[in-house]
């Protein structure tokens, strides 16, 4: 079963899952825990889809790969790499914020 990664941009949320979206691990810096809940929560769910949808791509590519037909491809529901790229960015114009201080704790 595919599973990938997604991370935030500051790389302090890091998040793997199955092509589903099941969350198998998920990292979040120290730093993280002081944001607001609900925007740490909305930014885990948005990577576990970012994740998963980068799962659905890697399973489409392995049944290409096979030889599946793209009609049949089509009926599986897997993104198709244009359509994961294009959700990618609307999501980094929309939900990424800037980090709250460039000093980071080492």
């Amino acid at each position: 079963m595919p599973m990938s990664t997604a991370t935030s941009r500051s790389g302090s949320i890091s998040v793997e899952t199955t092509e589903q979206g099941l969350p198998i691990a998920v990292t979040v810096e120290r730093a993280e825990l002081r944001r607001d809940p609900k925007e740490l929560a909305g930014e885990i769910l948005r990577l576990c889809k970012q994740a998963a949808n980068r799962a659905g791509l890697a399973r489409r590519a392995e049944l290409e790969a096979a030889g599946l037909h793209g009609d049949v491809l089509a009926l599986t529901g897997l993104p198709k790499p244009e359509d994961v790229a294009r959700q990618e960015l609307v999501e980094e114009q929309e939900y990424e914020v800037e980090p709250e201080s460039w000093l980071r704790s080492i």
